[in-house]
């Protein structure tokens, strides 16, 4: 299976699939909708049955069922890469029995073990690096390649039992849409599993609720000759505004189940500007107290002005699925023990962002992450080891017997 994987993901990663969070069709790009179209083709040459491309950008399939009275299960990744960094000619390079030394991109960056000393737990592994000019798209066509070699290897082992497993690829999960027209009744699958993880043993079900924060400055503009009691710098509002955040509630001062504020943009003229903020918090109540303060902060900072105001606006993107998989204990304890027949031990985390798995467990399917084997997405420092893509697999296809297991031995 090694190098049926391998293949598939080289293959994969030369498709530049960066969703573009300007356009709001589904897909947002035309690309994601040609790669759904080859792996449509693929599947169906590999004997997989039901197998649908919508014209939003969802591919579904099935390996029918090899035993009765087991519940159907899902597997699920996403089609694009993030717009975050270029996606477009990757060129990989490949370091065999990798030596633990920094490795050189192209010809003048480095993937050092003093900057990511992750390196140093593959030393006599196989890792697929950038060159350094792009990311490498591990996120997520590693999850992609990973869910079609299990998969496949139960079509060509019909001896294996098992009930039915789905798979759904889908579009746009970087700029938080994955799950906008993801039809769970269609899907069929009591619960199901992202393979959109990091590092080898990844098991997440828990993740930040969140919301975005648009505040927008009114001022009022006229020619600078002539300003003197009349204009109001808008540009200046919003950046006194954010001057008083504070400093440390935010992703570089956090960590592990900390929330924060972070500035993702700021724009504007003289007449208009306008911060946006991401709201981020794993404990709900803290969550909404972060909205109240914010739109209080606001509220005081109106009230201390002469002229011009300041306007907010939140959104709620997603909540927390661990609310949606407490329920379900058995969904994460077969994730555990498929981890632990690999040889790994589960790093049981929180996701500090979100996946697809988050909106789908309140959709009423329950959906944990698990990991693909990569680190440092979104940039050109990304890498993957083969030898945890190849755990990967194993966890998916334990996790299809354990399932079968589990419910004919009740």
């Amino acid at each position: 299976m090694r190098q049926a994987l391998l293949t598939r993901f080289l293959r994969y990663i030369k498709i530049d699939t960066q969703s573009k969070a300007s356009n709001t069709r589904s897909p947002s790009s035309d690309s994601q909708l040609e790669f759904a179209g080859i792996l449509k083709q693929e599947l169906e040459q590999l004997g997989f049955e039901r197998v649908e491309l919508s014209g939003l950008g969802y591919l579904t399939a099935s390996v029918p069922k090899t035993v009765d009275g087991v519940p159907c299960i899902g597997f699920i990744a996403h089609l694009d890469t993030a717009p975050d960094f270029s996606g477009a000619n990757i060129t990989p390079q490949i370091i065999e029995d990798y030596d633990g030394e920094d490795i050189l991109l192209g010809d003048s960056d480095l993937l050092s073990t003093e900057q990511f000393p992750s390196l140093l737990n593959y030393v006599g592994q196989t890792l697929i690096t950038t060159d350094g000019t792009t990311l490498l798209g591990g996120d997520d066509k590693a999850g992609i390649a990973e869910i079609i070699t299990a998969l496949a290897h139960l079509i060509e082992h019909p001896e294996i039992p098992h009930g039915e497993i789905r798979l759904c690829f889908t579009p746009d999960e970087e700029i938080g849409r994955g799950a906008d027209h993801f039809d769970v009744s269609g899907f069929g699958a009591q619960w199901a599993y992202t393979i959109d993880g990091g590092e080898l043993g990844e098991l997440e079900y828990e993740n930040f609720n969140a919301a975005t924060a648009v505040i927008r400055a009114k001022g009022n503009n006229c020619h600078p000759g002539t300003a003197y009691g009349v204009m109001v710098n808008a540009q200046t509002m919003a950046a006194r505004f954010h001057a008083k955040m504070p400093l440390q509630d935010t992703p570089e001062g956090s960590k592990d189940y900390d929330g924060f504020f972070h500035l993702v943009n700021m724009q504007g003229q003289t007449e208009e500007a306008e911060l946006t903020y991401l709201i981020r918090d794993f404990d709900i109540d803290i969550f909404e107290q972060r909205k109240r303060w914010l739109t209080e902060r606001v509220n005081s900072y109106n009230a201390d002005l002469v002229v011009g105001s300041l306007e907010i606006e939140i959104t709620d993107s997603y909540f927390n699925m661990k609310e949606q998989i407490i329920p379900h204990p058995h969904v994460v304890d077969i994730a555990k023990e498929a981890i632990t027949s690999q040889g790994i031990t589960p790093l049981v985390k929180p996701i500090r962002g979100g996946t697809d798995g988050a909106r789908l467990s309140y959709m009423d399917l329950p959906c944990p992450n698990i990991f693909t084997g990569g680190h440092n997405f979104h940039g050109k420092h990304e890498y993957i080891c083969v030898e945890s893509m190849e755990k990967a697999v194993g966890v998916i296809l334990a996790i299809c017997t354990l399932t079968c297991e589990k419910y004919l031995n009740r």
